[in-house]
């Protein structure tokens, strides 16, 4: 298997929309896997683990400390959304967090972005609101919006 650095930037160079400034650099991704409790979940095109960065079909990049864990990305290819490739990364990544401890999960959104939907049917609900916070986008700023989710 490739580097899980090569998996994660291979889906988010075609996931992240560059207008919006959201996309991790290789730095910020390969020194955030280097720090004590982050944890990634990769996704291959069924689902099983991927075999070479090409295959990646998604990913999710997450931190904990004490009992409560931040998804800092969650990303799906676009040529597999809508195939519950996010749903499945979701309960992955939801179930691993609750196996390390975990009672609370911390997400921050762009205003906007499509996928609440998702973070809404796993139990997320908005607990905070940072206006302006996306200063880097095509017609920004843009809010950010913090959801949590309490896991039973």
């Amino acid at each position: 298997m490739d580097d899980p650095v090569d998996a994660i930037m291979a889906v988010m160079q075609e996931a992240f929309d560059h207008s919006f400034g959201e996309a991790w650099t290789r730095r910020q991704v390969s020194d955030a896997l280097t720090t004590p409790n982050t944890h990634y979940v990769l996704s291959g095109r069924s689902g099983e683990e991927p075999v070479d960065a090409g295959k990646t079909s998604g990913f999710t990049l997450s931190r904990s400390a004490a009992d409560e864990e931040e998804l800092l990305l969650i990303a799906v290819r676009p040529d597999f959304r809508g195939q519950g490739v996010g749903k499945q990364l979701m309960r992955d990544f939801l179930s691993a967090a609750k196996a390390r401890g975990t009672a609370r999960v911390f997400l921050e959104m762009r205003a906007g972005n499509p996928a609440e939907h998702l973070y809404r049917q796993f139990g997320f609900e908005q607990v905070g609101l940072r206006k302006g916070y996306y200063r880097g986008a095509v017609g920004g700023p843009i809010d950010a919006i913090t959801f949590a989710c309490t896991l039973s």
